[in-house]
């Protein structure tokens, strides 16, 4: 796969997908803005070769409708100050006047198109449509890994209608960073997997157990696990129907020699609730009408000599409801083990970097990715849409 150095963009007008899809406060203001200032070296660089920048990107979910709070106009404008530079807003992606501004663009100017999913198009990857946003270029630089997963016009269609094609910056780190810790790892490699459901990280463990050497299982979607091997885990969340699925997979980790930890105790509660009365029991003593919400500290630490001596660490999902207080701790204390092991660390998923952000340890991981979803699909062992339309 090329990227933006490996091509002659001086001078020219070049096409970068980004990924804008920042939040923003009931006021419209931007909350976070760490997707913007990702893709800032890319930007740097096409402006240091003096070519003429035209920006795209989705903000939201529209549904294919014009609605003023999706309007990328709050992005245009934190750009414009981070960059130092005025960066004008088109007032649509496509159309005669969005073609007339793109053409009178002179060699250092940027021009941010509206929202693409304004229109169904983009997300139908359709043809007629693709072409019509490559004929605003000369070059294409997909610097969105956070959609590089979906097969839609601005990341699998223009590059089909332009020769001259290449990753941004952002998306040559995120899968060199990917090879290094799952391709080629330095291990011991270790895969901590939490979050709601195993169904949706299912490819994910599979592909997984050919790979690493321990894994470490929290969140709700261990108690799936938990149940599958015989314990009884009152009202918590299971999935029942992966239940034979989940026992396969303990088993599979045995006979391959991966160290598969799952909690020994957790902190449970009548329902999901601030106010709910909580406490700590063993996995095997979960009263009939309690919840598992969080991992307990024996978890906490018999997870955290798991990671004593890993090289390697990939971590999606959170421990347990975190965004409770009460049900905090298990993913807060391992942010801290992950914070400060010694090992390569690449953290994925949005809850996750919630998480990382919240605890106030983002500089200490080695790299949080950028996108849950696409990195979810590389950790199942699948090819992204986005990076194979650039060979």
């Amino acid at each position: 796969m090329k990227n933006i150095k490996d091509l002659d963009i001086r001078g020219k007008k070049v096409l970068i997908r980004v990924d804008f899809n920042v939040p923003l406060d009931e006021q419209g203001n931007i909350t976070d803005d760490i997707r913007i200032r990702s893709v800032l070296p890319t930007l740097n660089y096409a402006l240091d070769e003096n070519a003429a920048i035209i920006i795209c990107s989705h903000l939201g979910r529209p549904k294919g409708q014009r609605k003023p709070e999706f309007s990328l106009a709050p992005a245009a404008k934190r750009l414009s100050r981070l960059i130092a530079k005025e960066v004008k807003l088109a007032p649509d992606c496509i159309g005669p006047e969005v073609e007339g501004l793109a053409a009178a663009l002179k060699p250092g100017d940027v021009l941010l198109l509206e929202n693409l999913r304004f229109h169904p198009e983009e997300q139908a990857n359709d043809e007629k449509f693709s072409r019509r946003l490559a004929a605003l270029a000369e070059v294409y630089i997909n610097d969105a890994f956070a959609v590089a997963h979906r097969a839609h016009a601005s990341v699998v269609g223009i590059p089909r209608f332009m020769k001259e094609r290449a990753a941004g910056f952002l998306l040559q780190k995120e899968m060199d960073y990917f090879h290094r810790s799952v391709s080629d790892p330095t291990r011991p490699l270790v895969a901590i997997i939490g979050g709601a459901k195993v169904s949706s990280k299912l490819g994910a463990l599979t592909n997984l157990m050919d790979r690493v050497d321990k894994m470490i299982i929290g969140g709700a979607m261990a108690n799936t696990f938990l149940k599958s091997q015989g314990i009884d885990v009152g009202r918590s969340r299971v999935e029942e129907d992966l239940l034979t699925t989940a026992a396969e997979l303990v088993v599979k980790a045995r006979e391959k020699g991966v160290k598969f930890y799952l909690p020994v105790d957790c902190i449970v509660a009548p329902e999901a609730d601030a106010k709910a009365e909580t406490k700590r029991v063993t996995c095997q003593e979960i009263p009939a009408q309690w919840m598992a919400l969080d991992i307990g500290p024996a978890s906490t630490l018999l997870f955290n000599e798991a990671l004593e001596d890993a090289r390697t660490i990939i971590w999606n999902g959170p421990m347990g409801v975190f965004e409770i207080d009460a049900f905090s701790r298990g993913t807060m204390a391992m942010v801290q083990a992950v914070a400060r092991s010694h090992a390569l660390t690449i953290v994925g998923g949005g809850d996750t970097d919630v998480a990382i952000h919240r605890a106030g340890e983002f500089d200490s991981i080695s790299y949080v990715s950028t996108g849950g979803g696409a990195f979810l699909m590389l950790m199942e062992g699948k090819q992204l849409p986005g990076v194979e339309a650039l060979v």
